[in-house]
């Protein structure tokens, strides 16, 4: 995915549209995926709240801590009145308990060394991950750029995280794991 997505908020839901047609669709997917009524959210990667947005709409008791590298996307999203923290994803998780912890379009930065302990991590603090991304199908219709993008198959991403896959659609896909029940 293009570099400017992380740097420039005003356009980053429209080109985001652009290049990923089924975007929408996949942020509907992830909400509802979620397995329960949250009470402690974290959204990793949370960009411009996109994803927060919905959630709040869907449930809308629930307190949302955001995490994203980007200053710009967490000035964006703190517009939503929730908490957002300046951090990256190979940082330290935020002490939960959490009840979910969501990312959407933002773990396939990681390298598949990264993704495995950031689950690793997650299962350790929360009761479910709902996952939603890009992956790897052999067939590419997102665009991925191999110096920031690391797509992995679907399968390898729900077996790291310990859960499966609950909706497909081309090359995007919803991983929903539920720990401790």
């Amino acid at each position: 995915m293009s570099a400017q997505f992380h740097w420039d908020p005003d356009t980053y839901l429209e080109m985001i549209r652009a290049e990923v047609p089924s975007f929408d669709a996949l942020q509907e997917a992830a909400v509802a995926a979620v397995p329960f009524a949250p009470d402690a959210v974290l959204d990793l990667g949370i960009g411009t709240g996109e994803t927060s947005r919905r959630l709040l709409d869907a449930y809308p008791g629930a307190r949302i801590t955001g995490l994203d590298a980007s200053p710009e996307m967490v000035f964006r999203a703190r517009r939503l009145g929730i908490e957002v923290r300046l951090a990256r994803m190979e940082d330290p998780l935020p002490d939960g308990p959490w009840d979910l912890v969501i990312a959407v379009l933002s773990v396939h930065h990681l390298t598949g060394e990264q993704k495995r302990d950031l689950f690793r991590r997650v299962r350790e603090q929360a009761r479910a991950l709902v996952l939603a991304d890009i992956v790897e199908t052999g067939e590419r219709v997102a665009p991925v750029d191999p110096a920031h993008d690391f797509p992995e198959p679907a399968v390898d991403l729900a077996e790291w995280a310990g859960g499966e896959v609950v909706w497909s659609t081309d090359d995007l896909v919803v991983i929903r794991a539920v720990y401790g029940e």
